[in-house]
C-alpha cells in the first residue's frame, strides 16, 4: 500500500465521540491530565498500554495463587492499581502530547482489554474463591457487552465508556473492596444461606452485564431502524 493511500485512509477516519458519565469520571479526567503533563518524556503510550496488560495478567496469576495463600490478594490489588494506571493514562498521554493514533489506539486498547479479561477471570476460576462457572459467566457477560459497545461505536459514532454510573474504574474499585473483604472471609450469608462472596458478586455482575447488553442492543437496533428506514 502506498504512503498516499495510508494518508487518505487516515484522513477519512472519524474518531468516535467518547462518552463517560461514571461516578469517578470528572475526578479521574483531571487526575490523569495532571499526571500526563508531568510524565517524563521517555514514557510513551505504548509502554503504558503494555504496563496495563502486564498488570492484568499478573493479577490473574495472583488470583490463581490465592488458592494457596489469601495474602496473594494483596498482590492482585497492587496489580489492579497498576492496570488502572497503564490502561487509563495511555490515551490521555497521547492526547496531551498531540500523538493520537485513533485507529491503532482503539484497536490495541480493546484487544488488550479482552486478553486481560480472559487472564483475570481465568485466574479467578482457578482461585477457589469463586466457582469456575460463575467466573466464565462473568467473562461471557464482559465479552457480550464489549461486542455491543464496539458495534455501537462503529455504527453510531460514539463510544460509551461507562454504563450508567459504572465504568472500568468503578469495577476496579469494587474488585479491590471484594479482595479486602476476602482477606477477612471468603464467605457471605444471604437470607440465611452461606455462599462464596465472589459467587454472589460474580452472579450479580454477570446478570447486570447480560441485562445491559440486551437493553443496549434493543435500544440501538431501534435507533438504527429509525435512522435507516426502508424506502
Amino acid at each position: 500500500m502506498s504512503t498516499q493511500a495510508v494518508v487518505t485512509k487516515d484522513a477519512e477516519f472519524k474518531p468516535a465521540m467518547r462518552m463517560n458519565q461514571s461516578l469517578t469520571a470528572a475526578v479521574e479526567r483531571r487526575t490523569l491530565e495532571w499526571m500526563a503533563r508531568r510524565a517524563p518524556r521517555w514514557l510513551t503510550s505504548d509502554q503504558l498500554t503494555a504496563l496495563g496488560l502486564g498488570a492484568q495478567l499478573a493479577a490473574g496469576v495472583c488470583y490463581a495463587l490465592a488458592r494457596e495463600s489469601r495474602w496473594m490478594l494483596l498482590g492482585a490489588i497492587a496489580c489492579i492499581g497498576l492496570n488502572w494506571l497503564g490502561d487509563s493514562l495511555d490515551g490521555t498521554l497521547a492526547r496531551v502530547r498531540g500523538q493520537q493514533r485513533p485507529r491503532y489506539g482503539f484497536y490495541v486498547d480493546h484487544m488488550v482489554d479482552v486478553l486481560g479479561a480472559v487472564a483475570l477471570t481465568g485466574g479467578l476460576a482457578l482461585s477457589g474463591l469463586v466457582h469456575w462457572q460463575i467466573a466464565m459467566a462473568m467473562l461471557l457477560g464482559f465479552l457480550l457487552l464489549s461486542s455491543e459497545s464496539y458495534l455501537a461505536t462503529y455504527t453510531l459514532g460514539r463510544f460509551q465508556l461507562s454504563q450508567g454510573w459504572f465504568g472500568p474504574t468503578e469495577v476496579r474499585l469494587l474488585l479491590v473492596a471484594g479482595n479486602l473483604a476476602l482477606l477477612h472471609s471468603p464467605y457471605s450469608t444471604v437470607w440465611g444461606h452461606r455462599m462464596l462472596l465472589f459467587d454472589l458478586g460474580g452472579t450479580i455482575a454477570a446478570g447486570c452485564m447480560f441485562a445491559m447488553t440486551l437493553l443496549m442492543a434493543v435500544r440501538h437496533t431501534a435507533q438504527l431502524y429509525r435512522e435507516e428506514p426502508l424506502a
